[in-house]
């Protein structure tokens, strides 16, 4: 598995429009070595787990300026739950208050990058989650 890359789909859910942060994240990933799938805007939550589901990603990321994160999140982490992907990652980035991010924790998100956050900090982030990840499935 240590040739194996890492494979993360960044999604905008809801009507939510601005997707620069987004972009610039995916783009950081993939020229840190991942592979990025992103879904683009307007996702719901059901569109974002079936395309993570049928890329076989190792994290999801949401990126949420609306203030609708609880909602999103919450949908996400329950359809996983439901699909039996309980195990993929589920981390995000945006304008989020500092008082959700435990409530965020709760539902089981792996990490919240707000702004000020270095996309570098989200790929050490995900290496580190994703090498957890696969030593669980393989052990």
């Amino acid at each position: 598995m240590e040739d194996r890359r890492i494979r993360v789909l960044i999604a905008k859910p809801g009507m939510d429009g601005h997707d620069r942060g987004a972009k610039v994240v995916a783009r950081a990933l993939r020229d840190a070595g991942m592979e990025v799938i992103y879904t683009g805007l307007r996702q719901t939550a059901e569109m974002i787990v079936n395309a993570a589901l049928q890329e076989d990603v190792d994290a999801i990321g949401l990126s949420v300026l609306s203030g609708a994160h609880m909602h999103y999140f919450r949908e996400v982490m329950a359809l996983l739950r439901e699909r039996g992907a309980e195990d993929i990652i589920v981390f995000g980035g945006g304008i989020i208050p500092d008082q959700d991010l435990p409530k965020l924790e709760e539902l089981g998100v792996g990490r919240v990058f707000t702004p000020g956050a270095s996309t570098e900090e989200a790929a050490e982030y995900l290496r580190a989650a994703v090498a957890q990840r696969w030593a669980a499935q393989s052990g």
